[in-house]
């Protein structure tokens, strides 16, 4: 599991990666908000630890970009109002944990979090489709969708990033997990799932960047 800690002391910071990395987790940090958005779109993460107050761009912020992601993130803070905790989980955060904090309990926190989005991820339902994740099947109008083990991939990539542009090289290389320039390829593989899915309206080309899967908010 891949973690990625928004954090800008550096005690902190070391702190919670020390120890989540004693527990198995493998962490990558940033140390401010700007740093933090940069990660998080070159890169997959299964978690985000986020604090509120960061320079440049802060945690509620940084929160609005997450998003529509679906990353599941706990936000970590001094700020530990009512209000504030309201606040961090109406803008979707998972769970909010007020510093000072012991790290059993953090821990404790970050598997419940995890537990909790992997069983809501057996199955999504987007647009007039419905994926069993661990079956990696699609159903569309009660009829299974047949796909290739890439065009499942893709498609579920476009699903965790919908309604944002992605780059074509960059969309490239998140699935297919290659540097090489082919991204002829890729649009191939866009060609036959707006085929497949009958997606052409929803598979959208954005000019000069990528694709985007569009689906309505």
């Amino acid at each position: 599991m891949k973690v990625l800690v928004v954090e800008d002391e550096l005690p902190i910071r070391d702190f919670i990666g020390m120890n989540l990395t004693r527990a198995g987790y493998q962490c990558e940090y940033a140390q401010n908000g700007m740093e933090g958005a940069n990660m998080i779109e070159k890169n997959h993460y299964d978690l985000i630890l986020l604090d509120i107050m960061l320079p440049f761009i802060d945690g509620y912020e940084l929160m609005q970009y997450i998003e529509p992601q679906h990353i599941p993130t706990i936000f970590i803070s001094a700020k530990g109002t009512v209000e504030d905790r309201v606040k961090g989980l109406r803008m979707g955060a998972d769970d909010y944990l007020v510093k000072p904090f012991s790290m059993d309990e953090l821990l404790a926190r970050v598997e419940s979090v995890l537990r909790r989005y992997h069983q809501s991820m057996n199955t999504i339902q987007v647009l007039d489709i419905t994926i069993d994740v661990q079956q990696r099947s699609v159903i569309q109008n009660h009829q299974k969708v047949e796909l290739t083990h890439m065009e499942y991939e893709l498609l579920m990539f476009l699903i965790q990033n919908k309604n944002i542009a992605l780059y074509r090289d960059v969309l490239y290389q998140k699935v297919w997990k290659d540097d090489r320039d082919q991204t002829r390829t890729l649009d191939l593989h866009i060609q036959r799932l707006r085929k497949k899915l009958n997606w052409h309206e929803h598979i959208k080309t954005v000019y000069k960047i990528g694709y985007m899967l569009e689906v309505p908010v």
